[in-house]
Order: C-alpha cells, then sequence, then structure tokens
C-alpha cells in the first residue's frame, strides 16, 4: 500500500511539474503513473549501480554529482516511456530537483498525520 501511495503522489507531482516547467511533457496522466512505475523501478536497480562506478567523482564533487545522476535517470526514463518527453539535461535536472523535494514534503508531511 505504501509502494502505491509514492507512486500515486509521484505522478501527481511529476504531473503537474510538467504544466510549470516548459521542457517537461507528458500526453496523458496514465503517462505519468507510468513514468512513476518506470523511475521507481530505474531508482531501485540502475541508480545503485550507477553510484557505484561514479563513487570516485561523487566523492570528489562532495556528492553533487548525484544530481547528475538523477538528470540522467529522468533522461532515461523519457526515452523508456512513450508519451513523456523531456527537451534536455537542464530540464531534466530542474525537474528531478523539483520533483524530489515535492514528493518528499508531501511523503513527510503524509507521515506526520499518520503517527
Amino acid at each position: 500500500m505504501n509502494l502505491l501511495m509514492r507512486i500515486i503522489v509521484t505522478s501527481i507531482v511529476a504531473f503537474g511539474l510538467s504544466y510549470l516547467l516548459q521542457g517537461i511533457k507528458f500526453d496523458s496522466f496514465w503517462t505519468a503513473i507510468l513514468v512513476a512505475i518506470v523511475l521507481a523501478i530505474l531508482n531501485a536497480i540502475v541508480k545503485p549501480i550507477l553510484i557505484l562506478i561514479t563513487l570516485p567523482i561523487t566523492l570528489v564533487t562532495l556528492g553533487l554529482f548525484l544530481f547528475v545522476i538523477n538528470a540522467l535517470i529522468i533522461l532515461l526514463a523519457a526515452k523508456l516511456v512513450n508519451g513523456f518527453s523531456v527537451d534536455g539535461f537542464w530540464w531534466a535536472l530542474l525537474f528531478s530537483l523539483l520533483l524530489s523535494l515535492l514528493t518528499s514534503l508531501l511523503y513527510k508531511e503524509k507521515k506526520e498525520k499518520t503517527t
């Protein structure tokens, strides 16, 4: 149930951000749900591998390279999901930052209300 709630929150936030960021486009809300599922899978499988491979760069940049990895995950999701497009790296970076920030705020708010 918790995973389903996170996917729904992520898809709502992602779909809402597409109205604010002109470089991010979804064909429909169902596409946003599919993107949230694909992002969950990529974050669980691909992201740890990328972090491990780029560990020296991440350490030198004091963790800032993780933003680049997040943007790359967004760009990969855009390649995998038809109906979701990102106009470039900088749009992916901004989208990933805002998506992470807003979903964590909303999920934190939900957590505080249940405890």
